[in-house]
């Protein structure tokens, strides 16, 4: 899908894996690009790299931000409208598995809010600027894409009233609990952006060889380094695919992998789930004051 004017996209954990990947196919697309890193010289790194990709005026720029810190996400919304006053994709890539508890110095749990609740926060401060793209944009072709896993199809059940998991933390529930809410996040988003032209969707990119178990415990490690990995571009694929294709332009609240749908947990079918998951989460952030 192509317009005449240079679409931008928001990719936050643009600095390595997937969402560098990702980045590094749109800029060669022609789009401009505001990468998000949280370590500095990473980001500045993956920036050259990326750089060199671009075709047809793309262009990338990659701010510094960690998405487990509320008043950064907050400052992260403020710098990029500073930059565009439209967004045409918002890539909500970035992600991690903490090897144990690890609480921020705002006062919540480092895994679940790095992996949901920043991009949730990040989400709602940068919808404006995804609606001013679609005032103008053809239906569907402004997007919203939440990278998941298959972690989001082996838990149960989430504790609405404690979505933190700090009641009965484990790291394994933690991780699993954040994966399913980048899932029901998007179907949520699709709900209510349905009269927007906005779609969302979320999808599983498989297991990556990347830095990503750089800081899971040592039975995580062992577990992950059994199963068969995807580069980063394989990874990226669905997203990039996601974020242009028609297709997918024409439907929403999807879960994807490899460009067809995939049965979602069965809680992303649930309305009154989804309505409860998004109060419970928006509480939380409300929370922080931010």
């Amino acid at each position: 899908m192509t317009t005449s004017r240079q679409r931008v996209a928001v990719i936050t954990g643009a600095s390595s894996g997937v969402g560098k990947a990702a980045a590094r196919a749109l800029v060669a697309e022609g789009w401009q690009v505001i990468g998000v890193g949280r370590d500095g010289a990473r980001s500045a790194a993956a920036a050259t790299e990326i750089a060199q990709a671009a075709r047809a005026g793309g262009e990338i720029t990659m701010l510094r931000a960690d998405l487990a810190l509320f008043r950064e996400v907050a400052r992260l919304a403020r710098e990029i409208a500073a930059r565009t006053d439209r967004i045409d994709l918002l890539a909500n890539n970035a992600g991690g598995m903490a090897a144990g508890l690890v609480m921020t110095d705002e006062g919540y749990e480092a895994n679940f809010t790095g992996n949901h609740l920043g991009p949730f926060l990040l989400t709602e401060r940068l919808l404006p600027l995804l609606a001013c793209a679609a005032a103008d944009a053809p239906r569907g072709s402004v997007r919203i894409v939440n990278t998941s896993s298959d972690a989001s199809e082996m838990i149960p059940a989430l504790n609405l009233d404690d979505l933190q998991n700090l009641g009965a933390f484990s790291v394994g529930a933690a991780y699993c609990g954040s994966k399913l809410a980048n899932v029901l996040h998007a179907r949520g988003l699709a709900d209510r952006l349905a009269d927007s032209g906005i779609v969302a969707h979320a999808f599983h990119p498989g297991t990556i060889d990347s830095n990503f178990f750089a800081q899971v415990s040592p039975e995580t490690r062992a577990y992950t380094d059994t199963l068969t990995k995807r580069s980063d571009a394989q990874g990226a694929d669905t997203l990039v695919w996601l974020a242009t294709s028609e297709e997918a332009g024409r439907v929403s609240g999807g879960y994807w992998m490899d460009r067809a749908p995939r049965k979602p947990n069965p809680l992303v079918d649930d309305a009154a789930t989804i309505d409860r998951f998004w109060a419970a989460s928006a509480a939380l952030v409300a929370q922080a004051g931010v």
